[in-house]
């Protein structure tokens, strides 16, 4: 079938499976291009379809030669009806794994639940014996809870007082201003810490500790966002940065189920860069097209493969075997997204922009073209006018 662009908001309905396996080409030929390092060789990663998730399995695979499972939940293909982008990425993941003589497998379901951790632990005895690197990187606006069955939906507002500030459309660059309302209870904020916290990431190293299959000094990963001031009140300070400080709290917990391993948590604090999830928040659009514009032209703009090869080669896997982090413990590989002189700028730009400047002082074009990549859109050597082979199976998943 002929597959286009569909959008609804900041969601893409559509995904063209041939440009979703030229996006994991290229970031397996900048991984290569780099050079392989010593890292992890058996490698666990939970939300592995999309964004951080699908460049760090990229990462361990082809950087440190590394044996990978995938845990995502995907809409499968069938005649007619394209899949998503993150059920395209992994099977062209696992076609380019295979070809290079590397062990990949996924499993697709429900990561908060009770069956597939356990389905996911029976795989790795089954084919791995143990894993030595856990990367959490779930992204989801819903769970349900596997102990008590409750669901919960999360919230993206401001605590305290209502947020107005400027946000763009960027299908359109129209440059307005977006009020947002604050939580009404703190319903608000436990729901959202209930999705998007910590206690899954717990969850799942108790589940695979109990089951032994953690490899003496495993490593785990889970990702965050601080950000700049300007997105303080509807990110870091509004109720997602609640649960964010659950989750990096829970790092602590994982340090101490671990400890009879010698097993250690760490959380890593990621760039801006646009994912599904960051497209959804306002604000971010707007600073993200203004950061892409200051990075790159300071020849520091880092996509999310150029991010996770750092944060395996020169973070998680030092020559000393030392872990570099911040005062709170944190890794914190948005370091040059925060350096002085980029906020400096895009604080300046910031202030000046309109819709009808945007064009020239941002990089709307690049945002947009990284949005529409996450979906296999926009990249100058698929014909999207011709027929595609829209039915795609992961070869793992039967």
């Amino acid at each position: 079938m002929i597959i286009k662009p569909r959008t609804r908001g900041f969601i893409c309905l559509t995904s063209h499976p041939d440009g979703t396996a030229q996006n994991i080409k290229n970031q397996i030929d900048y991984v290569k291009k780099q050079g392989t390092f010593q890292g992890p060789k058996k490698v666990l990663v939970i939300g592995a379809s999309t964004g951080f998730g699908i460049s760090s399995r990229i990462t361990a695979a082809f950087g440190a030669g590394a044996a990978t499972i995938g845990v995502f939940f995907e809409k499968p293909t069938a005649p007619g009806k394209p899949g998503t982008a993150g059920w395209y990425n992994s099977a062209a993941f696992e076609k380019e794994a295979q070809a290079a003589g590397l062990y990949a497998k996924s499993i697709n379901g429900d990561a908060f639940s009770d069956e597939v951790k356990q389905q996911t632990i029976d795989l790795i005895k089954k084919d791995l014996g143990q894993i030595d690197l856990v990367v959490y990187s779930l992204a989801s606006p819903r769970r349900t809870h596997p102990k008590t069955g409750v669901a919960y939906s999360s919230v993206l507002k401001p605590i305290g007082q209502p947020f107005t500030n400027k946000t763009v459309d960027f299908h359109s660059g129209v440059v307005s201003d977006i009020s947002i309302a604050p939580i009404e209870s703190q319903e608000d904020i436990d729901n959202t810490i209930a999705v998007m916290g910590g206690e899954d990431w717990k969850f799942w190293m108790e589940d695979l500790h109990k089951a032994g299959v953690l490899a003496p000094n495993v490593q785990t990963v889970a990702y965050s966002y601080i950000g700049p001031e300007l997105t303080f009140p509807i990110y870091r300070n509004g109720t997602i940065g609640q649960a964010k400080n659950d989750l990096e709290a829970t790092a602590t917990t994982i340090d101490q189920i671990l400890s009879n391993i010698n097993g250690k948590a760490y959380v890593s604090v990621n760039k801006a860069l646009v994912t599904q999830s960051s497209s959804a928040i306002p604000v971010v659009p707007l600073y993200i097209s203004l950061l892409y514009k200051v990075m790159k032209d300071k020849n520091i703009h880092e996509g999310t493969i150029e991010q996770m090869y750092r944060l395996f080669n020169e973070r998680l896997y030092t020559t000393d075997g030392q872990v570099p982090v911040d005062e709170q413990g944190r890794i914190r590989i948005d370091d040059w997204e925060m350096r002085d002189d980029v906020q400096a700028e895009v604080s300046k730009l910031w202030n000046e922009a309109t819709t009808e400047n945007l064009e020239e002082i941002s990089d709307i074009k690049g945002y947009r073209d990284d949005f529409f990549n996450l979906f296999g859109f926009n990249f100058d050597n698929i014909d999207y006018d011709a027929e595609t082979n829209e039915v795609i199976e992961i070869p793992s998943i039967q």
